[in-house]
């Protein structure tokens, strides 16, 4: 590929950096929930629109499909998420959420403002590009069922068809501007689990006339860590988390109930399909050691998002040549935590990308989903020059 077209996408992603810290901004100062995603949308066709391409409004609830068309070709696709959580900001910074109770503790604004910046780079290069592209912006990642289904069943993967598909995400265990992924699993499968205690109530002082549902599930919680520790391979990475607990109504009261919400996080879809077994055994054992009864309620949630690994390769050589070799590595494991592009990747190939965003000296240190998180804003016209290029890089590739 001409060096000459590598370096006018660069110039052209530094260019756009003020705008895409403007639009960031203004999409973290204003965040919404899962398919209440109406402000964002409407921005970002807005944008689209203003440059061009075909857009689609309302595309499974609250999505945006934008369609940049190139020469004839093949299609392929970038995708961002743009819901927030219900979290509580903890911020001075002048652009922390103005909505009380709601903040975008993931980075979904800056995944939305660098997948559009990748859609202002490539805009005035169409008649270059060897195929097209298509913008998808998706509702609700954050809770299931999520919004890539509802994505792809509203077609946004066809009309015309996409035959590869990448993502990129905020990462805080990069440091700012170095982006990360690997071949095969990069992040993990995600289920979702209700327990219920079921005892006997009765007065505090007589707990021997009773059967305490809230000492049965204390011990609940803690005999379900032995799934992993005792009953899982160690080589096989799981994780099973108790989540929420709720029971009683006051302190001389024995709880009748208690209830619990959990996750369980695995790689391997072998393990995977034995875990609700594994936790029904515990439970089965802890009702008959406390003489209660319990219900169990297993809900699979998003696949284990595994990359193609030519298109993960293809992807790491394309960071390397837009920021240099050292600021495109390969994950050497991959992550516990859940994402609903792993649809898309069941359905084309495709590489879901870890944008660095960590920056110690600026105080920019904190997980996703903690109430103090934020990026380096500088890592944003860096991802959308990495996505633009990589675009054109599998156009090319594609094209033979």
């Amino acid at each position: 590929m001409s060096g000459l077209l590598l370096d006018k996408i660069k110039k052209q992603a530094a260019e756009c950096q003020n705008d895409l810290v403007r639009i960031r901004r203004e999409i973290h100062q204003h965040p919404e929930l899962g398919f209440e995603e109406h402000k964002t949308s409407a921005l970002v066709a807005d944008v689209l629109a203003s440059l061009g391409l075909k857009v689609q409004r309302g595309v499974g609830g609250t999505g945006v499909v934008g369609l940049l068309d190139g020469q004839e070709g093949r299609v392929i696709a970038l995708r961002a998420d743009m819901d927030a959580l219900p979290i509580q900001e903890q911020s001075e910074k002048p652009y922390k959420s103005r909505i009380p109770g709601r903040m975008h503790a993931c980075g979904h604004d800056a995944n939305t403002a660098m997948v559009l910046g990748a859609a202002m780079v490539l805009a005035p290069l169409r008649e270059r590009l060897s195929g097209s592209v298509k913008f998808i912006f998706q509702p609700c990642e954050e809770q299931g069922p999520g919004g890539a289904q509802a994505m792809i069943q509203a077609s946004a993967l066809e009309d015309p068809p996409v035959e590869a598909i990448i993502g990129i995400h905020t990462f805080p265990l990069l440091p700012a501007g170095v982006i990360g992924t690997r071949p095969g699993a990069v992040m993990a499968a995600v289920d979702n689990f209700r327990i219920t205690i079921l005892g006997e109530g009765g007065h505090g002082a007589s707990p021997h006339l009773s059967r305490d549902a809230i000492v049965a599930a204390a011990s609940a919680i803690l005999s379900l860590q032995t799934v992993v520790s005792r009953r899982v391979n160690p080589l096989d990475p799981a994780v099973v988390s108790i989540g929420t607990i709720e029971g009683g109504s006051r302190p001389n009261i024995i709880a009748d109930e208690v209830r619990m919400t959990g996750t369980v996080r695995t790689l391997d879809e072998g393990l995977r399909k034995e875990m609700p077994r594994l936790i029904k055994e515990v439970l089965q054992g802890v009702a008959q050691a406390h003489g209660v009864r319990y219900r169990l309620e297993y809900e699979e949630g998003y696949p284990v998002v595994r990359n193609d690994p030519a298109m993960a390769r293809l992807c790491l050589e394309a960071a390397a040549e837009v920021l240099g070799s050292e600021r495109a590595v390969t994950l050497e494991q991959p992550t516990m935590g859940g994402e609903d592009f792993a649809y898309y990747l069941e359905r084309i190939p495709g590489c879901f990308l870890r944008m660095g965003i960590r920056d110690e000296e600026k105080g920019i240190i904190y997980p996703l989903h903690h109430p103090k998180f934020d990026i380096d804003e500088e890592v944003l016209s860096l991802g959308a020059a990495t996505l633009a290029y990589t675009a054109v890089k599998i156009l090319n590739r594609a094209r033979g």
